[in-house]
C-alpha cells in the first residue's frame, strides 16, 4: 500500500474535522502519500530516479481515482501529510481525511474506526499503487462482505492490497513488519476465527521489476 507518515497543517487540514453524513452503507478508503519529489516511490526511485518515480506515482495515482469513482461506495481519500482542496481528487466526489498514528498499523485503524463510528456497515480500504486494481474487483469485495466476516486482495510480494470488514478486529493491525512479506501471512494467522475471502493476487508498484512490463510504463523507464 502506498501510505505514510507525519502530519503538517495548512488551512485544507481543516478539512479534516469535516463531519460527512453517510449516503451509503459502504466506505472506500484510499490510503495514498503526498505526491512530493523525493519522498514517494523511493524503491523505485533508486533505479529510474526521483522526477521519474514521482510521474510514475501520479500516473498510479491518475488510475486509482480513475476506478474509485466508479465504486459504489462513499469514498474517503487519507492522505499522507496534508489534504489538498484542489488536486486530482474532486472534493464532489472524494471526501478528505488525515491519516493519524505512529505506523502503518495505527493509520488503518483509525481510518477504519472513524469510518465504522460513523455508522458504515461495511469498509474497504485499497492503496495507490496497483495498475491491475479495477473497481469491479473492490465492489465485489464488498459483496463478499455478505457473506464473509473479512475480505483481503493479496499481493504478490506478500502484503495486500484490499482490506475490507464489517467490524473492527483489532489485532489485523498490530505487531506487524509492514511493507514486507510476512504482511498477508500474519494477518490470516490472526483472523482464524473468522470467515476470509481472498479475492484474487494482484501486483503492487514498488520497484522496477514490478512496472518494467506495463506497456503504459515504458514511457518511465528512463534508468537515471
Amino acid at each position: 500500500m502506498a501510505l505514510l507518515s507525519k502530519k503538517e497543517t495548512d488551512g485544507d487540514n481543516e478539512m479534516a474535522t469535516d463531519f460527512h453524513f453517510p449516503t451509503s452503507k459502504k466506505a472506500l478508503i484510499i490510503f495514498t502519500r503526498n505526491p512530493e519529489l523525493g519522498k514517494c516511490k523511493t524503491r523505485l526511485a533508486k533505479t529510474i530516479g526521483d522526477e521519474n518515480a514521482l510521474e510514475v506515482y501520479k500516473f498510479l495515482l491518475n488510475h486509482t481515482a480513475s476506478i474509485a469513482k466508479v465504486v459504489k461506495a462513499d469514498r474517503y481519500v487519507f492522505y499522507s501529510e496534508n489534504i489538498k482542496k484542489e488536486d486530482l481528487w474532486d472534493a464532489d466526489i472524494f471526501r478528505k481525511k488525515l491519516q493519524n498514528g505512529d505506523d502503518l498499523g495505527q493509520r488503518m485503524q483509525n481510518a477504519f474506526l472513524d469510518l465504522l463510528e460513523m455508522g458504515y456497515e461495511k469498509v474497504a480500504i485499497i492503496g495507490s499503487d496497483l495498475l491491475d486494481l479495477d473497481a469491479e474487483l473492490v465492489n465485489n469485495a464488498f459483496s463478499q462482505l455478505d457473506f464473509n466476516d473479512v475480505v483481503i486482495g493479496p499481493a504478490i510480494d506478500g502484503g495486500y492490497y484490499l482490506l475490507g470488514m464489517k467490524n473492527l478486529y483489532h489485532q489485523v493491525f498490530k505487531n506487524k513488519e509492514w511493507g514486507t512479506s510476512t504482511v498477508l501471512k500474519d494477518t490470516l494467522n490472526d483472523l482464524q476465527n473468522c470467515t476470509v475471502h481472498l479475492l484474487k493476487e494482484l501486483n503492487d508498484i514498488d520497484t522496477f521489476e514490478d512496472m518494467r512490463d506495463y506497456e503504459q510504463l515504458k514511457k518511465f523507464h528512463n534508468i537515471k
